[in-house]
């Protein structure tokens, strides 16, 4: 596993990584441009080695935690903007309790660990929301995908929003218009959607995120006609009617750990697993959006590569909080008292 678990220091990055990260924030606005990639240069020097030490730990013991903490990342930047909201914990109108995050959300624990980590050697500095974006470019890194210099100097929101979640997050059952549209309502365009998704290159999905594919879909009493046909079968015996909607499978099919563009691969020839994944192709609507990249991507894994770095870095300078707003959280799970 040396060929993905891997240690790129980030004072090492190169030049083409410095570019990438210099032209968004450039291109970002004033709230935005607050951001630095040396935030904590001086009042925390440690933190990005510390943060890869933790995750690289959590993704050796299950190599799906990459995943998830990726995904901890995109469901934080999509509400209320890139502010740790997502780690709260609360009542039921919290987000991890909107239908995107409850019992699918994970990787609490290992946040937790790297927060630890972190305020033993600098206490009350750095933010969850950082932490999220560290983590969730080194579980790239770690599972053989692009590295970049992530913008720092985030601060943590007060609110956790579950009414907000469940109107503002994705849903794998959306047609392909109301997903473009969540994006924009974040500033986001159709290249975002399309590598963005991407990220589905690694991770697992129950069985209840894409069933409604393999029987009675859209009410038709038949399969999903663009889903290939030897998929179709394993997935109708491994995801039956009646059957355990919890059991998970590889969101991509014959490359489930490996950061790369084989997602895309998948998708020109009907092995997309979600409904959302498969519609940036198959259907009608991606004739005029999101096909072309699909086929770019696939067929170029380092345009999928620096798109992909592009979008994760303009992603996580979604409304962010920063000088006196917010504040840096003692723990992640709540706000300070």
């Amino acid at each position: 596993m040396t060929n993905v678990l891997r240690w790129d220091q980030d004072n090492k990055s190169s030049s083409v990584e410095d570019v990438c990260a210099s032209f968004v924030e450039a291109m970002t606005n004033g709230a935005r441009s607050q951001l630095t990639t040396d935030f904590y240069s001086q009042t925390c020097p440690s933190l990005l080695s510390t943060v890869r030490k933790q995750v690289q730990s959590a993704i050796k013991t299950e190599m799906r935690m990459a995943a998830s903490l990726l995904r901890l990342h995109f469901h934080d930047c999509f509400v209320n903007g890139c502010d740790a909201s997502v780690l709260l914990d609360g009542d039921n109108s919290t987000e991890k309790f909107a239908l995107a995050n409850v019992n699918s959300a994970r990787g609490f624990e290992v946040i937790d660990a790297i927060k630890s980590a972190v305020e033993s050697s600098c206490s009350g500095v750095v933010s969850c929301a950082d932490i999220l974006a560290i983590a969730a470019r080194d579980s790239v890194v770690l599972s053989g995908g692009p590295t970049w210099r992530v913008l720092l100097g985030r601060r943590d929101g007060l609110v956790s929003n579950g009414t907000l979640a469940n109107a503002a997050l994705p849903s794998p059952f959306e047609a392909l218009d109301a997903i473009i549209q969540k994006f924009v309502d974040v500033g986001l365009n159709i290249t975002e959607v399309v590598s963005l998704s991407g990220g589905h290159t690694i991770g697992l999905a129950k069985c209840a995120t894409f069933d409604n594919r393999l029987f009675n879909f859209s009410g038709t009493g038949a399969p999903d006609t663009t889903m290939e046909a030897t998929m179709l079968a394993d997935l109708q015996s491994f995801c039956p009617v009646n059957g355990d909607s919890n059991r998970f499978t590889a969101l991509d099919r014959n490359s489930t750990d490996l950061f790369d563009n084989h997602y895309f691969k998948n998708l020109l020839n009907g092995k997309g697993l979600l409904g959302s994944d498969q519609i940036l192709y198959s259907s009608d609507l991606a004739v005029s959006t999101t096909k072309s990249l699909v086929d770019s991507y696939s067929s170029n894994s380092q345009l999928f590569f620096n798109d992909f770095v592009n979008s994760m870095i303009k992603m996580g300078n979604i409304s962010p909080l920063t000088g006196t707003n917010g504040e840096i959280r003692k723990n992640c799970r709540a706000v300070n008292s």
